[in-house]
């Protein structure tokens, strides 16, 4: 599908696609014949351009053409605000046109939305194809761009991605301004900085950056821009694309880039002093710089209790760890280590494997991919027919191979342990994934030594990562102990009073300190005491 979105090569073009490409079409003609005639060869073959002329003042002395697409724009709306008035306003005009008539329409134009002007037919093509309405009059050299678009898109609702417990139920959607706007409800400060630019040399797409100025750190910003701006590609269809091209490291498996559905999220993000990339068509909304500990942080977090979060996240800890090493720590005892298995449970083990014609290293591999098979298809089948599937295809295809002597009992719950606490952590899903076979090969190759040994090397190219300049690893490494306020543990929310300290420029402090109920009691007590 994207195999024809490359950069731009200096060859093998002919002259109509370069004229596409730069869009060097040059000056408005002042003849509305002529602007006729050229937007008909510029949208030929469109069916869905639309082109209308309006006879205006008395005895239809003025010509004013209108331009847009078809699906775009909102007929009632560019009807009633636009057209009409203007009819109503140039009955009795008896120029035919030209400058004076386009000074004035302005006046009689009643829309919420912008107008600007379109001092070339480039620009005027682009207003077009933007979904906007167009206006040329006869006899001037000048267009007049009307912000008339259709609402369009599905309303917000709650993300499937990022379900929330307590919280907002409100998500992005694929409309840029809506998912501006939600931002703008909640946090309404004019210092919130929105950037546009267009990407995608055919597309031209809408990619806004956002931040709040003051508290994000300008040297950040900066680079998002330049690397924003270096993006030379044919289209930009989804922020995905974005977040390839913008990554620190592009080979590597950890994601240096965030991504979110939620409002709220992205607003807690940008208080701490994140940039935010929206793209317009799709609800995923990049966050710049990740770190590794926003993998295991959910939004409820900050909603609940202290200690309740606290635990939530620590076994989100245990997931993560459970998801990536409990097969390849089976295949290693198993092998190399069953010295140290209780005897018991080594004699269970021993009953378990026997009839099964494969080594624990190629029953575990064989489970897991079958496991990704079944998710793969779950994902990818129809919502109802999806979940069927995978819950259904997990039963069958579970007893069915211990039946078959396959797989043993012990290694269906393993793999089904792993699978359950894979879901835990969403962000690192597919990085676990490719993990795990990683340490499967490893623990059969040496046992817990190779395990060790990947271990060590994950945990030095996670330290080596860089997102925007900041360490992938803080607060860990390097160690910021006010930092890991945020961390594996939470502290309650009114001790939070700083913000992360690799994102900090200026406004450090969240708030002041908190205080305790009994607190407020006590100097209540006292103010009353000293006024009597």
């Amino acid at each position: 599908m994207f195999g024809r979105i490359r950069n731009k090569s200096k060859s093998g073009r002919n002259n109509s696609e370069e004229i596409v490409q730069t869009g060097s079409y040059g000056p408005i003609p002042p003849s509305a014949d002529a602007v006729k005639a050229s937007l008909n060869e510029i949208f030929s073959n469109c069916c869905d351009f639309i082109l209308r002329e309006i006879a205006c003042g008395k005895n239809g002395a003025i010509r004013i053409l209108v331009a847009y697409i078809g699906g775009f724009v909102s007929k009632n709306e560019l009807n009633q605000d636009v057209v009409r008035p203007i009819l109503d306003f140039l009955a009795n005009e008896e120029s035919p046109g030209g400058s004076s008539i386009y000074n004035r329409l302005t006046d009689c134009i009643v829309v919420n939305n912008d107008i600007h002007e379109a001092a070339d037919m480039h620009q005027a093509v682009d207003g077009i194809i933007s979904g906007e309405a167009v206006l040329f009059i006869d006899g001037e050299t000048r267009a007049l761009v009307v912000g008339v678009k259709a609402p369009q898109g599905r309303q917000v609702q709650e993300p499937d991605t990022e379900t929330s417990i307590r919280g907002a139920r409100e998500g992005f959607v694929e409309n840029l301004l809506t998912n501006t706007a939600l931002i703008r409800k909640r946090i309404k400060n004019p210092n919130l900085k929105l950037e546009m630019m267009h990407l995608g040399d055919r597309t031209k797409t809408n990619v806004c950056i956002c931040y709040i100025k003051g508290l994000a750190n300008e040297a950040i910003v900066r680079e998002v821009r330049e690397r924003l701006k270096k993006i030379k590609t044919d289209a930009v269809l989804d922020s995905g694309i974005i977040e390839q091209y913008i990554s620190d490291n592009r080979l590597s498996l950890f994601p240096t880039v965030g991504s979110s559905e939620k409002c709220d999220k992205l607003a807690g993000k940008l208080l701490e002093g994140r940039v935010a990339i929206f793209c317009d068509g799709s609800p995923h909304v990049l966050t710049v710089p990740y770190l590794f500990v926003e993998s295991i942080q959910a939004t409820d977090d900050y909603f609940d209790h202290a200690f309740f979060a606290t635990f939530m996240r620590l076994l989100r800890v245990i997931a993560l760890t459970t998801s990536t090493l409990l097969p390849a720590m089976y295949v290693a005892l198993v092998v190399y280590h069953h010295t140290v298995i209780p005897f018991k449970l080594l004699l269970t083990l021993a009953a378990s494997q026997q009839g099964i014609p494969f080594s624990p290293f190629v029953e575990a591999m064989l489970m897991i991919v079958a496991f990704e098979l079944l998710r793969e298809a779950g994902v990818r089948m129809p919502k109802p027919i999806g979940q069927a599937l995978s819950i259904v295809g997990a039963i069958v295809l579970g007893e069915a191979s211990v039946a078959a002597g396959i797989a043993s009992n012990l290694m269906v719950i393993v793999v089904a342990i792993t699978a359950v606490c894979s879901f835990i952590v969403p962000p690192l899903i597919r990085v676990t994934m490719i993990l795990r076979f990683v340490y499967l090969a490893a623990a059969n190759t040496m046992g817990i030594l190779g395990i060790a040994f990947v271990a060590v090397a994950v945990f030095v190219h996670l330290c080596k990562l860089r997102s925007f300049g900041v360490p992938y690893m803080a607060p860990f490494a390097p160690l910021t102990v006010s930092d890991l306020k945020d961390s594996f543990i939470v502290v309650p929310i009114w001790a939070m009073v700083t913000r992360p300290k690799v994102l900090r420029q200026q406004g450090n402090k969240r708030g002041q300190k908190g205080t305790k109920r009994q607190e407020v009691y006590t100097q209540s007590w006292q103010q009353e005491k000293a006024g009597k």
